[in-house]
């Protein structure tokens, strides 16, 4: 029997002093191909975000980058006036060159434009979370995190997070400014974040997995991950979203989708009890 969708199957966590469910969704693929553009089907876009709101989902994670801006605008527009517990997450630093490409500027001038910009579209005085999207080589980066502590300090942001860093990276923000949480590329094949989700767990901030599903390398009819999906009568996608949840207690799934029937798959993964030994199976492949 197939397991039924549920954000809040997985428990919650603490950003801060914001408490959501720790499975998400990830905004970026409410867009055009390429992440740019219009949606083909706007209609479905907004569906998808009123239907995360129905399971549960408290957590929607977005950039202005994402469109770029349609994806922040298409939230402002179907979600506002936000129902209470939902927590919206941006981010600032990644600028656009087309389909496909993506620019850094992490310069205090554009991450003040674009944290503006973001208010706007997204209809609100202070953003809940804001994500430094990436690290700009160009930039200091104590400059970049700087302007994000003193938007912080005028009552713009809420809460800090970066996403694309080092442990020593995070180390030195948390140095200028109070940060809630991290979101880096990880899942099943790729887990070159340990050191920082492990960082993340001492202390005690969420860890925002970007590209969840990424495990092709492990879809063979014989691996451990399409057996156990087997077993459970899942999805291996859900099986992958149910291992991130095991995985640590401070991680929280952001998996994207432009379809209402995938988003419900996507969040019925909460619902998935995995055994030790099942965690063991997939974590050696």
């Amino acid at each position: 029997m197939a397991p039924t969708p549920n954000a809040a199957a997985a428990g919650t966590f603490k950003l801060g002093d914001l408490t959501v469910n720790r499975m998400g969704y990830g905004a970026m693929r409410i867009t055009g191909e390429g992440i740019w553009g219009e949606p083909k089907n706007p209609t479905e876009a907004k569906a998808v975000l009123r239907r995360a709101v129905e399971l549960g989902v408290q957590l929607i994670d977005t950039a202005d980058s994402y469109g770029p801006d349609v994806s922040e605008r298409l939230i402002g527009e179907t979600l506002h006036p936000y129902p209470p517990g939902v927590v919206i997450a941006t981010k600032g630093g990644l600028v656009r060159g087309g389909p496909g490409i993506w620019n850094r500027d992490c310069s205090p001038a554009h991450l003040t434009r674009a944290l503006e910009g973001s208010l706007k579209r997204l209809r609100v005085e202070r953003i809940d979370v804001y994500q430094l999207h990436a690290v700009d080589p160009r930039v200091p980066f104590e400059e970049s995190v700087g302007t994000l502590a003193r938007l912080r300090e005028q009552g713009k942001i809420r809460h800090v997070a970066l996403s694309n860093v080092s442990v020593e990276q995070l180390r030195a923000a948390r140095r200028l400014v109070p940060i809630v949480s991290v979101q880096n590329r990880y899942n099943l094949t790729d887990r070159q974040s340990d050191d920082v989700l492990a960082e993340c767990e001492r202390e005690g901030l969420g860890f925002l997995p970007y590209f969840p599903l990424a495990a092709n390398a492990l879809t063979g009819d014989n691996s451990p991950l399409v057996q156990a999906a087997k077993r459970h009568g899942v999805t291996p996608g859900q099986l992958a979203l149910a291992w991130l949840l095991h995985r640590s207690p401070v991680m929280l799934p952001i998996p994207g989708t432009s379809s209402v029937k995938h988003l419900e798959e996507n969040v019925a993964a909460a619902s998935v009890k995995l055994t030790a030994d099942e965690m063991r199976a997939l974590e050696r492949g």
